[in-house]
């Protein structure tokens, strides 16, 4: 049995920074408020003439140059976002082109923040299956282009960028286990519902979120996931290294932290420094912990993801 292992990671944020100071003069909310609530210290803006696809490109450079890959190595780019370049063609396809890879399987899969979870549990699948040797598996997001900077409850928490990473067959377990989940009963929590109609915007191109719903709903549905993949696959979660959670808000990531009886010394925190970019958040930590050293061959690491839909799920990963 062939088994999916991570072997690279990448991850870029756009030059501009937009910090709490800047939203001071933006909005009523203050530097303090912020980090109080969220933890978020600053986030970064895509430039006007930057898209989705590009910081894709970054993030899928860095991933190849560590793993020592060329582009026409991957045979499968699948791409996580809920802001693509275009309505067609795929995010994925123009990621494609980019890298001069050509006739490739390229696909957009869209989960919103959960989406890095769903595209890796995805990959795992193409893997297992013997269809794909090496994927590329990205999660790229803009979402400063759906933020209403005059509503205070959203536009302090989003910002913009791109993580990656590439999963090659081995006879190693790398990918231990998944699991994904998704109720569309809560589907009006967390909405962007905006779209294109006869020429038009129909709905509201703006996100809208219910705060208090949606950080209940995502504590309980992460610490439900972790701890039932956990049991699944015959891990203790006493014995994960190490915890890369979606980056939405610190105080879900300390609640969810307590619920598993986990040290915040385990999680992978660096929402300080992005704030919440939605698919990327995920990937964009996990690099930054593999580049620094945190984490190393062997570990176990567990990846969660928590978003609209409203969607929930869980990776655990030997390094």
């Amino acid at each position: 049995m062939k088994y999916a292992k991570i072997v690279a990671t990448g991850s870029y944020l756009p030059t501009k920074i937009l910090t709490n100071k800047d939203l001071e003069e933006m909005v009523d909310t203050s530097d303090e408020w912020i980090i109080d609530r969220t933890g978020i210290r600053e986030r970064h803006i895509v430039a006007e003439n930057e898209t989705t696809s590009d910081m894709a490109y970054h993030a899928a450079l860095s991933a190849l140059n560590q793993a020592n890959m060329q582009p026409d190595e991957i045979d499968l780019i699948i791409v996580a976002t809920s802001t693509p370049d275009s309505v067609f063609p795929s995010t994925a396809c123009i990621l494609q082109n980019k890298l001069g890879i050509k006739t490739n399987g390229s696909i957009d899969l869209q989960a919103a923040c959960t989406g890095f979870i769903y595209a890796l549990t995805t990959a795992d699948c193409f893997i297992k299956s013997g269809m794909a040797k090496n994927i590329l598996v990205v999660g790229s997001d803009s979402m400063s282009r759906i933020v209403d900077y005059s509503d205070r409850g959203t536009c302090i928490l989003f910002g913009d960028g791109a993580g990656a990473v590439i999963l090659q067959a081995s006879d190693e377990p790398g990918v231990l286990g998944n699991e994904i989940h998704a109720d569309g009963n809560y589907n009006s929590i967390l909405t962007c519902d905006g779209h294109l109609y006869n020429g038009e915007i129909k709905g509201n191109p703006f996100v809208y979120m219910d705060g208090q719903a949606v950080f209940k709903l995502a504590v309980r549905s992460l610490t439900a996931v972790s701890k039932n993949l956990a049991e699944s696959i015959g891990v203790d979660l006493a014995q994960i290294n190490w915890i890369v959670p979606h980056q939405a808000n610190i105080r879900i990531l300390e609640s969810t932290a307590k619920m598993l009886g986990c040290s915040m010394d385990k999680v992978i925190t660096t929402v300080d420094k992005h704030g919440n970019t939605s698919a990327a958040s995920v990937p964009l930590a996990l690099d930054v912990a593999v580049r620094d050293g945190r984490i190393k061959a062997g570990d176990l690491v567990l990846l969660q993801g928590v978003g609209a839909g409203f969607s929930w799920g869980a990776s655990l990963i030997r390094f």
